[in-house]
């Protein structure tokens, strides 16, 4: 097997770590709210608001603010899984620069070339998740284009339904841009497994660490959570 047990625990940990921060995120774990859980309420606000405009420009321009930012990640993890497949092509003169790092251990070309395989998967990951975010953010714009207007009469039960569907199709684009967003923030932590599988459990670690912390304890979050 190219992978030892060492490996297989430190790749099996990050997976697990991976896993356990996306479901505490959501709420599985703790009652504790995160911040994509509040921000998720405040999505549900800002439907409701668009709702009481009369000219929604505002509306539209966050929407395209959103899709822009969407777009950017999903560029840029298309241009890194580029880049990784550059690393498979120049193995030896990375192995070569790797081994002359501190704490890296020696590691033979193939599992070289498994681990930026691995690599890949996860920027691909990000990808098809900030694609399908940018197809959902599209979706909302044309769910807000057909909230009706509140000076249409009878229309008070039309706009309740309208509402709740962008509300939903808006927190669900959220959803997966996060969870793209989370691929590109882990896969930073995924490079300590080029330095051996301590350094990977370590880098693991420290990115948890990281993601917790402006999850459940930033000022950001405390900006839009009143407890």
């Amino acid at each position: 097997m190219l992978l030892s047990l060492a490996d297989l625990a430190a790749l099996a940990f990050f997976l697990a770590v991976w896993t356990g921060h996306s479901l505490a995120t959501e709420g599985r774990f703790f009652s504790r709210a995160s911040l994509s859980t509040a921000m998720n309420r405040q999505r549900e606000a800002w439907m409701r608001t668009m709702a009481r405009r009369e000219l929604r420009m505002i509306d539209t321009s966050i929407m395209q603010g959103l899709q822009q930012g969407t777009a950017f990640f999903g560029s840029s993890a298309l241009i890194a899984i580029g880049g990784c497949f550059a690393l498979l092509g120049s193995s030896d003169q990375v192995l070569n620069v790797l081994g002359d790092l501190p704490l890296s251990q020696a590691a033979s070309r193939p599992l070289f070339e498994v681990k930026v395989i691995g690599l890949a998967l996860i920027l691909a990951y990000s990808f098809f998740k900030f694609g399908w975010s940018y197809r959902l953010f599209n979706y909302c714009s044309i769910l807000i284009g057909a909230v009706p207007l509140r000076d249409d009469p009878g229309a008070s039960r039309e706009i309740d339904i309208a509402v709740e569907r962008a509300a939903r199709m808006n927190v669900l684009a959220g959803k997966h841009f996060n969870a793209g967003m989370r691929g590109i923030f882990f896969s930073i932590g995924y490079l300590g497994w080029f330095l051996g599988p301590v350094v990977f459990a370590v880098t693991t670690l420290l990115i948890l660490a990281v993601l917790v912390r402006r999850q459940f304890f930033s000022q950001a979050r405390r900006s839009v959570v009143d407890a």
